[in-house]
């Protein structure tokens, strides 16, 4: 089969062996705000027709492909989401030459009531935990989520806005003219942010706290931009921990984003592995299994 992770961005196709193993992988700048309207099927052919050419089919997407945006919209799926119940709500896609068909997103609502999104990391979560047991998926990123997962289902999760937060403070706000956002990664000066987080006072206070500090010569601008990135860290994760968690908390995403957050819970604390690599391939492998 061929599975595709479909995002705003970036389109990464996996040629997938009966068994799940990753037989060869792709990934090209063709996420879904590059493609025109009524582009993609052109665009899944450009990417995987000599694959689909070569007797790989069928085809399963995740991702932003399934938005409102995107190819076809699959309705999200509200929680709890068992794997089964994602495999029934996946949408058939007009293709010729194969069979294609969307996973849906998943909805849910916080304990305040309101409304909470994720497509693509449905996927990815179930590429990278198994069985009934309970378990907490982190994936970091410029929305991170939090998701609880119990008996076989997601029963819930959180997003928070830390990464594009962290985008916009280093770069377009007063922040910005006392560091150096290219900077190596300061691990000293992560800490000193994750600490931050931990006191009371809340985040806008220690935001301020962290320009007052460089007034008076208390933080280099080489270690600012990694104290910053510590501070929303580490209140992304002071949230998370409110909201309940079962270690060890399964971290989902790059080598550079997945040791910051490491590095965060081990502050707090809480045990924690890596997931390991082409967790959306297993995931689709997995959903795929329970297709008709």
């Amino acid at each position: 089969m061929i599975g595709i992770d479909w995002g705003t961005t970036v389109l990464r196709a996996y040629r997938l062996a009966p068994d799940g193993t990753v037989m060869a992988r792709r990934e090209t700048p063709r996420g879904i705000l590059s493609i025109e309207p009524g582009g993609f099927p052109d665009a899944l052919r450009a990417t995987v027709g000599d694959w689909i050419a070569d007797g790989a089919p069928p085809v399963l997407v995740c991702g932003m492909a399934g938005g409102r945006l995107g190819w076809v919209e699959a309705p999200y799926l509200p929680c709890p989401a068992s794997l089964d119940a994602l495999a029934a709500a996946v949408v058939d896609v007009p293709f010729d030459g194969a069979r294609v068909r969307i996973v849906p997103g998943l909805s849910c609502r916080d304990r305040h009531g309101v409304p909470e999104v994720m497509r693509g990391e449905e996927t990815q979560m179930r590429g990278a935990a198994l069985g009934t047991e309970a378990a907490t998926i982190c994936l970091p990123g410029s929305h991170s989520k939090w998701a609880n997962l119990a008996g076989g289902a997601v029963t819930g999760f959180t997003t928070h806005l830390s990464g594009e937060a962290y985008a916009a403070l280093s770069g377009h706000t007063i922040l910005a003219r006392m560091m150096d956002a290219d900077a190596p990664h300061h691990a000293g000066g992560f800490a000193r942010g994750v600490a931050r987080a931990k006191q009371g006072g809340g985040l806008l206070h220690h935001l301020f706290g962290l320009r007052a500090a460089s007034l008076f010569d208390e933080i280099s601008e080489a270690e600012a931009a990694s104290f910053l990135s510590g501070l929303l860290i580490g209140h992304e994760v002071a949230a998370a921990l409110e909201e309940g968690v079962a270690p060890p908390v399964i971290l989902i995403g790059a080598e550079r984003l997945t040791s910051r957050y490491a590095a965060a819970l081990d502050a707090f604390g809480i045990p924690h592995r890596i997931a390991e690599a082409d967790a959306a391939a297993r995931g689709l492998h997995r959903i795929a299994s329970r297709l008709a």
